[in-house]
C-alpha cells in the first residue's frame, strides 16, 4: 500500500527507487500505468492526466510507456530482431501485425536502429533463448525504444544479472535517459548502483517516501535503514 507518495519522473533523467521487499516499489510502477487502480491521488502519463481515463484513453497513453520487468519477457524461439519488433505492435495496423515477416518497413528500420542503440546489432539474427542475460535484457530495452516509449519503468531489471552485465544496463538505461531524453524510472535493490548511475534516488518504506535526493547527499545510514525488517514479498 501506497500513502501520500508525490513523486514526478522528468525527461532526461534516471530516477532510481529503493526500498525492501514490501515496501511498494514495484506498486508504485504498476500504479504509474493504472495496472493497479490508486484509492486516490492523480496520475499523470507523458504529460496526461489518465487519473480517469477511459479504457481508449488509456490504452494509448500506455503506448507512451514501456515496462522492463525482471524476468526477461522475450518471445524465446523468435530473433533478437523480431523481439525488438514487437514494441511497435501498437501502431501497426491489421493484418501486418500478424507476422512479423509483414511488418512495415519504417517499423523493421527502427527495429535496427533500436539494436543498434544498445550495441547488439549483430545479434539481430541469434534466437532470444541463446542470448546471455545481459544481453536479453538490452534487447528488451531495444524494444522499448521501437515502441517510441517517451517513459521506460524498469522493475528491478538487473536482480537476475552478473555484476559486469548489470553496470552494462544501468549505463544503457542512464545513456538512454541523458542521450534520447526519456524519462526512465527504475527500481533497484543494489544501493552502490544507485548512487553510480541515478541522477535522483528515492527510498520508499511502508508505502512511503523516506527521502528524495541527488545520490551525492543520500547517506548509508538511510538506505541501511530502508532495509530494517524486510518484508517477505513486494
Amino acid at each position: 500500500m501506497l500513502r501520500g507518495v508525490d513523486l514526478d519522473a522528468r525527461p532526461g533523467e534516471l530516477l532510481v527507487v529503493l526500498g525492501a521487499n514490501g515496501s511498494g516499489k514495484s506498486t508504485l510502477l504498476r500504479c504509474a500505468l493504472r495496472l493497479i487502480e490508486p484509492d486516490a491521488g492523480r496520475i499523470g502519463l507523458a504529460g496526461r492526466d489518465i487519473t480517469e481515463a477511459g479504457a481508449a484513453e488509456l490504452r494509448e497513453a500506455r503506448r507512451r510507456a514501456a515496462m522492463v520487468f525482471q524476468q526477461i519477457q522475450l518471445v524465446r524461439r523468435r530473433s533478437a530482431l523480431e523481439n525488438v519488433g514487437f514494441g511497435a505492435l501498437g501502431r501497426i495496423e491489421g493484418w501486418r501485425s500478424l507476422s512479423t515477416r509483414l511488418f512495415p518497413d519504417d517499423v523493421v528500420e527502427a527495429s535496427w536502429r533500436a539494436l543498434e542503440r544498445v550495441g547488439l546489432a549483430e545479434k539481430a539474427w541469434q534466437r532470444a533463448d541463446t542470448l546471455s542475460g545481459g544481453q536479453a535484457q538490452r534487447v528488451a530495452i531495444a524494444r522499448a525504444l521501437c515502441q517510441q516509449a517517451e517513459v521506460i519503468l524498469a522493475d528491478e531489471p538487473v536482480s537476475s544479472l552478473d555484476p559486469r552485465a548489470a553496470d552494462d544496463v544501468l549505463s544503457l538505461l542512464a545513456d538512454i535517459a541523458h542521450a534520447d531524453g526519456l524519462a526512465v524510472v527504475c527500481v533497484l535493490h543494489q544501493p552502490e548502483l544507485a548512487k553510480r548511475y541515478g541522477d535522483r534516488i528515492v527510498g520508499i518504506a511502508s508505502g512511503e517516501l523516506v527521502f528524495e535526493r541527488t545520490p551525492a547527499t543520500v547517506r548509508d545510514d538511510e538506505i541501511a535503514h530502508l532495509y530494517l525488517g524486510e518484508l517477505d514479498g513486494d
